[in-house]
């Protein structure tokens, strides 16, 4: 069974439930610091820049990209999703 940790964040004034692995927060968490964001900020502009993916996937996918670059994902676009 998969442990899932769900927080609860506002996006564009509605409350909405994340459920991802913990490991995935620790990783947002620190991108999050990194850009000098708040989490809630760092997933407000991941929903942003996330076109038709889910938000959960968003997330995945972009903490995945941040740590193949070394964890160093441009800080100025915080919205964009590497793809390849």
């Amino acid at each position: 069974m998969v442990n899932l940790k769900k927080r609860s964040v506002s996006l564009a004034g509605h409350a909405t439930s994340l459920a991802l692995e913990p490991e995935f927060w620790a990783v947002l968490e620190d991108m999050a610091q990194a850009r000098g964001l708040s989490l809630a900020g760092l997933i407000l502009a991941l929903d942003a820049g996330r076109g038709r993916r889910p938000l959960a996937s968003a997330c995945r996918v972009s903490a995945l990209a941040w740590i193949q670059a070394g964890g160093a994902v441009a800080a100025s676009a915080p919205g964009e999703v590497a793809e390849g």
